[in-house]
């Protein structure tokens, strides 16, 4: 399975047998899992604590620091995709509708190469 080839549905399919497997659906509440990928994301954004822009980015080229990234982003995205489970949501029609709005709040012709915020006016 690859990015390349692995669908949303299936991944979605996949965590959810894994907790349902292990008898785990009693203990995801939407709740707990909204905290959880929370807990993960700050787990996440330890592996770049300390380190400036540049390390930052080298720490990808580092094995063993590229594993532990790619164990911290997995687990984010298993558990955003359980919450999605729970709650029912269609992830890729979320994503699309947020890229609209999206599209509609950051106008290229405004924000193009621009980090700092623009004149709303």
């Amino acid at each position: 399975m690859s990015d390349q080839t692995a669908t949303l549905e299936e991944l979605k399919q996949s965590v959810a047998a894994f907790a349902e497997e292990r008898d785990w659906i009693q203990y995801h509440s939407l709740k707990n899992l909204a905290m959880s990928i929370s807990i993960e994301a700050g787990e996440l954004m330890e592996r770049f604590q300390w380190v400036d822009n540049a390390a930052s980015n080298a720490l990808v080229g580092d094995a063993a620091a590229r594993l532990a990234i790619e164990d911290e982003l997995a687990d984010v995205l298993i558990y955003s995709l359980q919450l999605a489970n729970r709650a029912e949501i269609d992830l890729s029609g979320s994503i699309k509708r947020k890229m609209a709005i999206n599209a509609e709040k950051y106008p290229i012709e405004k924000v193009r190469g621009r980090s700092d915020k623009y004149d709303w006016s």
